[in-house]
Parts: C-alpha cells; sequence; structure tokens
C-alpha cells in the first residue's frame, strides 16, 4: 500500500513505498505504544480488553498486567517509571521498576477527572495530560456519571506530589474531545487534537508551563469514505507533527502544511518512535500493531536516552527537589585558568584570586566534576585560548582590551594552563573560545548535539561574565541550566550575588554543590 505525498517535503520523511509491518494482531483495540529504550521492547495498551502487552523485536507478544484499569495513554518519566492514563480509575498513576503503583492524580477541583488519555512529559519533569470523557463510556472504560462538566488539558508540575491535584492549563470550554498532544522539539510550543472537532489547536506554552495563545493549527481531519480520526499524536525532531487520520497517520509541516498520508491497513488510534536510533513508527492500529521505517526520528523526549534507566545513572531528588538526569546532562567548567583566578596571573589585581577563595571554588568544583564522573555525566571544560601577539581579538570593549594589553591567556603559558586541581581527566572534554560566552566561537554546541545533551550544570570564573552569558544564551537555545553558584566566582562578592540573585534567576536553577551531587545519587 504506497504512502501519499501531498508535499514534496513527505519523501524526506518516509518512503512513499516503505512496507507496513504486522507486527501482532488479534486484539480488542489497542492504545498508548511506547519503546523502552533500555530493554528494547514495546509496551500497549489492549484497553477494552483491560491488559497491558509488551512486544519484543522477536515477535513475541505478551501480557505485562490484567486487569490495567483500562489503561490508554502511556509514556516515560526521565527516570523510566511508568506513567498510564487509566480510564477505570480517573487517575494518571505511575508505575516504578519494582512495581509499586502510585496515584500521581486523580482530581481537580475536588471532583474527579473524566477519565485521563494521553500523556507527555517536559524536560524539566512536568507531565501533561488530556481528560475527554470516553473512560466513562461503556466498552473504553466504565460507565458511569461524569463530575467535572468539561473537558480539558491538565499538568502535573515539577516537584508534583502523588495524590495533589492536577493544574488546569486550558481554557475549560475550549475543547470537545481533547485527545492526542505533544511538545514540538524546542518545547516552545504544544499540540493538542480534539477528536470530535476534527482539528488540532497549537499553544505557545507560558513559564508557568500554562497553555496560551491558541490557535488552528489544522482542521477538516475526517473523510466520510474512510476510518480513522484525530487521535494519537506524535512530532518528529524537526516539528513536523503526525497525527492518526482518515487511512493511518497525516503529517504536517511545523507550520500546518499536510505533507502527505502514511496508509496503515487498520484505523490507527495512537503512534510512537522506537527501535535503536528511534526511526521506526509504530501504530497501534484498532486490532493490530504495525509498524514502519522512516527517514527522521521522533522528537527528543526525557525518557529517550539510553541507559537512563540504570540503577547509577538515575535521577535522584535532592533535598531542594532538583532532578538531573545524567546521560543527558553536561557539566561546563569554564575559564578556570591560571590567568583568570591565580595569584600572580593576569588578572590577578582583579580581585578574582580573593573570590575564588571565599567562595572555594576550586576545591567545589573538584568535588563536582567527581560526582559527575561517577553519574556518568560529561565533563567540558571551556578555555579562553588567544594565539601570541593576541592577532584578530577584537578590541571593542575594555575587556578585549585588558586582556590583550596584559598579554594574558596566551596558548602554551603558564596563564592559559587550568589551575591546579581542575586538569582534564580521561573521558573529559575541551573546547577553546575567544568570547565571554561558552558559544559563538567554540564547538561547545556540536560536542551537545552529538552526545544528546540539553542540561548544562553550568560552573567557572567570572559568574558575571562568561557564566551569565554562556546561561542567557543556553536558555534561549532550549537548554535547561543549572547554576550552582559555590561553584562559580568572579572579581568580588557584590558583583557576584547581583548575577546570582537577579540575572541569573530568570534563566537558570540556582542551586549549590552539595544539592548537584545528592540529585546525583552521591
Amino acid at each position: 500500500m504506497a504512502h501519499v505525498a501531498t508535499d514534496p517535503r513527505f519523501t524526506a520523511l518516509i518512503d512513499v513505498n516503505a512496507p507496513v509491518s504486522q507486527l501482532g494482531s488479534g486484539f480488542t483495540f489497542t492504545e498508548g505504544p511506547i519503546w523502552h529504550p533500555v530493554e528494547k521492547h514495546l509496551l500497549f495498551s489492549d484497553m477494552p480488553a483491560d491488559v497491558r502487552r509488551r512486544w519484543t523485536p522477536d515477535g513475541r507478544v505478551e501480557e505485562v498486567m490484567r486487569p490495567s484499569n483500562k489503561g490508554n495513554g502511556m509514556t516515560y518519566d526521565a527516570e523510566l517509571n511508568l506513567l498510564v492514563c487509566e480510564h477505570a480509575t480517573s487517575s494518571v498513576a505511575r508505575f516504578l521498576p519494582d512495581g509499586r503503583r502510585e496515584v500521581l492524580a486523580s482530581h481537580f477541583e475536588g471532583r474527579e477527572l473524566n477519565s485521563p488519555n494521553d500523556i507527555c512529559v517536559k524536560s524539566d519533569g512536568s507531565i501533561y495530560f488530556t481528560d475527554p470523557t470516553y473512560g466513562r463510556m461503556p466498552h473504553f472504560g466504565v460507565e458511569r456519571p461524569l463530575q467535572q462538566g468539561f473537558q480539558g488539558v491538565y499538568m502535573l508540575p515539577p516537584g508534583h506530589r502523588p495524590g495533589d491535584e492536577a493544574v488546569l492549563v486550558s481554557d475549560r470550554y475550549m475543547f470537545t474531545q481533547p485527545n492526542g498532544l505533544c511538545f514540538s522539539p524546542c518545547e516552545k510550543f504544544m499540540w493538542v487534537n480534539d477528536t470530535e472537532q476534527a482539528n488540532i489547536r497549537m499553544f505557545d506554552v507560558g513559564p508557568d508551563g500554562r497553555l496560551r495563545n491558541a490557535r488552528i493549527f489544522a482542521s477538516g481531519i475526517r473523510d466520510a469514505l474512510r476510518p480513522g480520526v484525530p487521535d494519537g499524536m506524535k512530532a518528529d525532531r524537526d516539528g513536523n507533527v503526525y497525527v492518526t487520520a482518515p487511512g493511518g497517520v497525516w503529517v504536517y509541516s511545523f507550520d500546518g502544511i499536510k505533507l502527505g498520508e502514511i496508509h496503515v491497513p487498520e484505523q490507527v488510534a495512537n503512534l510512537h518512535w522506537g527501535g535503536d536510533n528511534w526511526d521506526r513508527l509504530f501504530f497501534c492500529a484498532t486490532t493490530g500493531l504495525y509498524a514502519v521505517q522512516t527517514r527522521t526520528r521522533g522528537r527528543a523526549e526525557p525518557f529517550m536516552t539510553p541507559n537512563a534507566a540504570s540503577p547509577q545513572q538515575q535521577a535522584a531528588p535532592a533535598t531542594d527537589g532538583l532532578r538531573i538526569a545524567p546521560r543527558r546532562t553536561a557539566l561546563i567548567i569554564q575559564d578556570m585558568q591560571n590567568d583568570v583566578i591565580t595569584e600572580g596571573g593576569a588578572f590577578a589585581d582583579s580581585g578574582a584570586p580573593t573570590h575564588a577563595r571565599e567562595q572555594d571554588v576550586v576545591a567545589n568544583l573538584r568535588r563536582l566534576a567527581e560526582a559527575c564522573r561517577r553519574a556518568g555525566v560529561t565533563v567540558i571544560h571551556v578555555w579562553f585560548v588567544c594565539e601570541p601577539g593576541h592577532p584578530a581579538l577584537p578590541q571593542n570593549c575594555g575587556l578585549y582590551r585588558g586582556l590583550k594589553q596584559a598579554n594574558a591567556l596566551v596558548r602554551g603559558t603558564w596563564g592559559a594552563a587550568p589551575v591546579a586541581g581542575l586538569e582534564p581527566q580521561s573521558g573529559d572534554l575541551v573546547v577553546e573560545k575567544m568570547t565571554m560566552s561558552a558559544w559563538p566561537s567554540s564547538r561547545l554546541e556540536s560536542y551537545l548535539a552529538g552526545g544528546g545533551i540539553d542540561t548544562l550544570i553550568n560552573t567557572g570564573a567570572w559568574t558575571n561574565m562568561s557564566v551569565e552569558h554562556t546561561a542567557r544564551t543556553a536558555a534561549d537555545k532550549g537548554f535547561r541550566v543549572i547554576v550552582p553558584e559555590n561553584a562559580c566566582s568572579t572579581m568580588n562578592a557584590d558583583w557576584h550575588r547581583a548575577s546570582i540573585g537577579f540575572a541569573m534567576q530568570n534563566v537558570a536553577e540556582v542551586t549549590d554543590v552539595d544539592a548537584v551531587i545528592a540529585a546525583l545519587g552521591g
């Protein structure tokens, strides 16, 4: 069965003749596919049959849980706990690796949710889910009266405690039956479809996590001659949107242009990427399970990094609630060089050596770097290095003019070398720069992209310059930034406090070294 390209860009995403393989059949109504990145299997729901199943690449399909509270949409969090939308209990439940079940949320304003349906997780740990009424209907759930009186989209914010009420993030009366939802790759936008209205809306995700500036992204997703409705929905790494629809799955560009249709033999209810490279698209389609090879990959979600769930790599809560997924995190150690913070260095008269001692920054950073290496966090040293004579170093500001006048940070000299105790270790990376920020003049971004890193522990000298500039740009690029303030120093305590207490609060999570080490399991 050939797929249909309605825009030339479609063929960059999938071969129009790519075969759709049947992996299993004979089910009642399949839903909620999700790939385990470590154990390499696909979980899926057989909702009316009240069972959860697992498919493995050797072709086996086996039951995992029965009864399953008529589970529907599923995903994992960054620690590979399974999150399930349960129709029978009107709950979002979390299943820990040891099998324990926790109810994360079941109520809003003192009344039961309708029936959580589909679910996704943001990189900050917040959980979003839709709440239509299908789980209170016969066959798909347990028939019972509604309590809410509307159908919305909800969030469980970072730090949510099991049992606390969900936070409504959409307009109460915008949706008829909200269903599939997904983030854009940058997480600044979210798409939510409505099965009954046969459309998709696009939202801005506000700083508080609420959905703002609703606009119709796609409409008319129906066909009187073919079965299929907007239900499950996912985005790929480039922000194209894949939604279940008549004939299978319809694909839209980021700006809402229909690119084509992936044809599947049965009506598709949900979909997700999986496989070793996240380039195989799995479909839960009525009585069958199917898959097709694509030429793209799914949007990077928090759970997707391989090995994220091994015990020594799991994110653990710190005393301040900080959570870190080590394999998606890099420690940036910036400008910790002799000329910058050591007595006898080119900038010794600036006060930098004194403030570094007051902060105990070298010892704190050494402890932090050791903990990061143990946990599997990538350690990256960023050094300001100039050639002899400082050729082509811009002289547009006092900082660069002073650097050249002091003949500082010259390649091969003691001044450009790392301070004692913070030398690179085996497995560390080193990048060189010629700017205050670590971004524009180094290979930092290439290392982060290649390593699948989305979280930065940002440290080093010049809190109010290098560290702050790097944090601001990182935030603009969509990175989560953590700043342990006692792993940073500058010329004096006043400048340090001004940066940490004001500017950094808007672009980073400010904490301390002990909290970060605790979050790494140390």
